[in-house]
């Protein structure tokens, strides 16, 4: 970016992966941003701090309260004194502070009324939190603005630059055959559901391509992760669910594909590194010079497709179902999974478990609205009670 287009910059979640990585590209292109606030859980008040210190911000949040008081001597250590706001309204607050654009990389349920705040006043919102559309997605979909919402996953980032550069058609649905989105397939990929049945935390956290959090990388072992995206996507690009497909493709070089009704596929390829669709999305609709290596022509290359197995991963198909629900249905999906995730790496159930659990409870969620952040919370909190009495006492 260039000098005149500086971009102030909000970083929600900025201890996090996403939060670090968005900070390094920033770093790296002093005259393209500059960081307005940060916010963070409160786990980190050292990282906070410095990063607070380095990019000179007017505000820093953190949403434990009981985390203030150290957040404050760590900036005292550091010579600068932003300002300090605690817990999510803290939090929220900083999502709503003065700037061009609110990079939301908070994991949780936390990351949606920061989404809300941001949209309500008229940010431009880099979207990493998933939880936002996941659980919030009517509430979200009302207050956004077309073009407000800027993907960065990399795969919702992948259709969304796979549909720039069809042109008009890209932005005609009814030029858009299907989307694809392309998955890994997990260290599990290629095996059926019965040998899947003895396996341990360190086998499903031993992912083959990404380097991410437990959370995200059993998920990605489950496919759950790939069932939250195919209802993100959805919710993103307005397309049904019948439209949009999940492909394996164990190398995660091509991260999603747009198929359009005259048989064309556009696909976008590159190395796996987050801090490409994390540029895109900060320096929208720029793109920052070396953000991230590109693929090297020179070698070559071999790369794979196969379809997904329903029946050994169920997760997909079940959030497609959820997906069609809508309403509290994914909310409910999402938040029964981290318990059960929880209840898998403690040792208390099984890996196939996981995402029977899931089902069990969607199944028996009676279905309302969403129409308010509390009827959200409401069956988010149901949800997780109702998977962790299920879960209680079972065992790998």
């Amino acid at each position: 970016m260039h000098a005149e287009t500086l971009r102030s910059v909000v970083i929600l979640g900025s201890t996090g992966s996403v939060g670090t990585q968005a900070l390094d590209v920033i770093a790296a292109n002093p005259g393209g941003f500059r960081v307005a606030a940060l916010a963070a859980g409160g786990g980190r008040v050292d990282l906070l701090a410095r990063q607070a210190a380095e990019f000179g911000v007017e505000a820093v949040a953190v949403a434990d309260a009981s985390a203030v008081p150290a957040l404050r001597e760590a900036l005292e250590a550091h010579g600068v004194k932003p300002v300090v706001l605690g817990g999510p309204d803290g939090v929220a607050e900083v999502a709503g502070w003065e700037c061009d654009m609110v990079l939301n990389g908070i994991t949780g349920a936390l990351g949606l009324a920061s989404t809300l705040v941001a949209l309500k006043a008229g940010r431009l919102l880099a979207l990493a939190n998933k939880e936002s559309l996941i659980i919030g997605g009517p509430l979200v979909k009302r207050l956004a603005a077309p073009g407000q919402i800027l993907p960065v996953d990399s795969e919702h980032s992948a259709l969304q630059q796979c549909l720039w550069a069809a042109g008009p058609d890209g932005h005609d649905p009814s030029r858009v055959r299907q989307l694809v989105v392309t998955a890994s397939g997990g260290p599990f990929r290629g095996m059926k559901r019965e040998e899947m049945a003895d396996v341990t935390p360190e086998m499903a956290l031993a992912h083959p391509t990404w380097s991410m959090g437990p959370y995200i990388t059993v998920n990605s072992a489950t496919l759950v992760n790939k069932g939250l995206e195919v209802i993100e996507a959805h919710l993103l690009f307005d397309l049904p669910f019948d439209r949009i497909e999940v492909v394996v493709h164990p190398q995660s070089i091509i991260h999603s594909m747009v198929e359009y009704v005259d048989g064309s596929t556009i696909a976008q390829a590159s190395p796996p590194d987050m801090r490409l669709p994390i540029a895109l999305a900060l320096a929208h609709p720029r793109r920052v010079a070396g953000a991230a290596r590109p693929i090297d022509w020179t070698k070559a290359h071999t790369w794979t497709f196969e379809p997904l197995d329903d029946v050994a991963f169920p997760a997909v198909a079940l959030a497609r179902h959820v997906g069609g629900e809508g309403g509290t249905a994914p909310a409910v999906y999402n938040a029964a999974n981290e318990v059960c995730l929880d209840a898998f790496l403690r040792g208390d159930l099984p890996f196939l478990g996981i995402v029977d659990t899931v089902a069990k409870v969607v199944e028996e969620h009676q279905v309302t609205p969403a129409g308010s952040v509390e009827e959200v919370l409401a069956a988010d909190a149901w949800a997780r009670a109702r998977a962790a009495e299920l879960t209680a006492g079972q065992s790998r």
